[in-house]
């Protein structure tokens, strides 16, 4: 037995990890990581996903196709074998509704980030969700194709009054305004979006755009709608926020869903995107949605194109890259190397994620009762 190492050191801890994926250390394909700094290895496997981002932020590995590395990574369940820190972090969110008792944290930490920083990686309509690529082949076409989908599926009309729960800056209620006539409430936790939102929309009769939290909405709407805020509830709010929802929606009236999910329930998110862009955030799966709106709602549609988030991800990616040199130039004490590494292994590593199919992408229709003679899905 001489000769013959008992325990592996870090860096073959890793390497043995990476070989189920594909991925080899200093290797020569685009998906391989280039190690900088041998540090890494120790943190990996001492803080899991959280290790694993902040060494790429302080450049000790790099990696020619980030989302092509994430793909592989996640299709072979290496985040399952690397768990490390994740006890600690669940019980946290198990134990305290960090949601419920700090329901603006998120937008004073993410959505105020700065709105040069989303004008330029979101696309002319500002809009912070994923694109319907059917028809579409660029990121704006795709936008709105989106939005036009969403106004179908609830069969909106001239007129009708709409609840827009996580409005952001004003997209959805922009483009319904304009195109359909119709009167939109837009509510959002983020006072840089409340501000930019209501110069983009100026003029428009009947877009009003909110600093609330949906908890303290108590109005009847046509219809109510929420694109990409569902991510921000959290599973011990499930059922009080759908009842908002029921509680503001007219008996005839339509809801729809559109939210990331997760092909796993969980109670939390790894805590990498919890401390440096979503706090607090949880994806919902189809479980807890399940059991949330039963007793409340008729499921009339759920439509998954999950697979699409991977495009609008990678043109986000794209127009961050393009006006980098900008916004480093107004601010570079705020947007340094750090920053830049950080953004850019954000939505790499979600790009991966969705071509791995380990998210998905829902819009969910439910109506109160049912819709009398049955709901015609809309694609």
């Amino acid at each position: 037995m001489s000769g013959i190492p008992l325990v592996m050191t870090a860096k073959e801890q890793v390497r043995k990890l990476l070989k189920h994926a594909g991925v080899v250390i200093d290797g020569r394909n685009p998906w391989d990581i280039k190690v900088h700094d041998e540090r890494l290895y120790a943190k990996v496997l001492g803080h899991g996903a959280l290790g694993l981002g902040e060494s790429y932020m302080d450049g000790w590995w790099d990696c020619e196709k980030l989302d092509e590395l994430f793909d592989r990574v996640l299709a072979a369940q290496l985040d399952r074998r690397v768990t490390a820190g994740l006890a600690l972090h669940g019980l946290k969110h198990r134990v305290f509704n960090l949601q419920r008792y700090r329901p603006f944290h998120i937008g004073e930490a993410h959505y105020d980030l700065d709105n040069d920083l989303y004008q330029a990686m979101l696309g002319r309509r500002m809009v912070y969700t994923c694109g319907y690529w059917k028809n579409a082949s660029n990121l704006d076409a795709a936008q709105e194709s989106k939005l036009e989908l969403v106004c179908r599926k609830i069969g909106l009309k001239r007129g009708d009054r709409v609840l827009d729960i996580g409005g952001g800056w004003g997209s959805f209620a922009k483009y319904a305004s304009q195109k359909y006539g119709a009167s939109v409430v837009a509510i959002t936790v983020s006072k840089n979006q409340v501000a930019l939102g209501r110069e983009l929309c100026k003029g428009l009769k009947g877009v009003e755009i909110r600093y609330q939290d949906y908890h303290d909405v108590n109005e009847k709407f046509d219809h109510i709608v929420s694109l990409g805020m569902f991510e921000h509830v959290g599973p011990k709010n499930y059922a009080a926020y759908f009842d908002v929802v029921r509680r503001c929606l007219k008996d005839d009236g339509l809801f729809l869903l559109h939210t990331i999910g997760s092909n796993r329930s969980v109670t939390s998110t790894d805590e990498w995107t919890n401390r440096y862009i979503f706090p607090d955030g949880v994806l919902p799966s189809i479980a807890q949605i399940g059991k949330a709106i039963e007793g409340r709602f008729v499921m009339e549609d759920w439509h998954n194109f999950g697979a699409e988030y991977e495009k609008t991800l990678l043109a986000w990616h794209s127009n961050f890259k393009r006006a980098w040199p900008s916004l480093e130039r107004k601010d570079p004490a705020k947007y340094n190397d750090r920053f830049c590494r950080m953004w850019t292994y954000y939505l790499l590593s979600c790009a991966g994620s969705f071509r791995a199919r380990k998210n998905q992408l829902w819009q969910v229709v439910l109506s109160k009762d049912g819709v009398p003679g049955g709901y015609q899905p809309v694609r």
